[in-house]
């Protein structure tokens, strides 16, 4: 029998502007699409805050599609600037240090100028 694949959704503008769900819930796993720090359209200017934003959407978006940090097996961090892992590193370790989760850490470029910091998780509860 197939599982019942169910998109959640943010409400964040980029979604419908470029086509993707905030998650993707298929059977026992959840895709949580890189998330960046905005909250209530405006994006804080310290790396850690935009983390700890993008944190607590992905939180919301995982709780919503019945998961929880706990299940999460693996997360991309995506900085513009290697200097901002030293500033992100405690707010990652307040939620991923006991859960340990497989990481891979970038740096590269983000599509707006503002955006210091992407987030994206895979969670699996079997």
């Amino acid at each position: 029998m197939a599982s019942t694949r169910r998109l959640i959704s943010s409400g964040s503008p980029f979604e419908s502007q470029l086509g993707y769900s905030r998650a993707v819930v298929q059977g026992d796993w959840a895709f949580v699409s890189g998330t960046t720090g905005y909250a209530n359209g405006v994006m804080p200017e310290s790396a850690a805050e935009q983390a700890r934003n993008a944190l607590a959407v992905i939180g919301k978006a995982l709780a919503e599609a019945g998961f929880g940090f706990e299940h999460v097996v693996r997360a991309t961090y995506i900085v513009t600037d290697a200097a901002h892992v030293a500033e992100i590193t405690p707010e990652l370790g307040a939620v991923f240090s006991e859960i340990r989760p497989a990481a891979t850490l970038v740096v590269a470029g983000l599509i707006r100028p503002e955006m210091k910091v992407e987030i994206e998780v895979t969670a699996y509860k079997g």
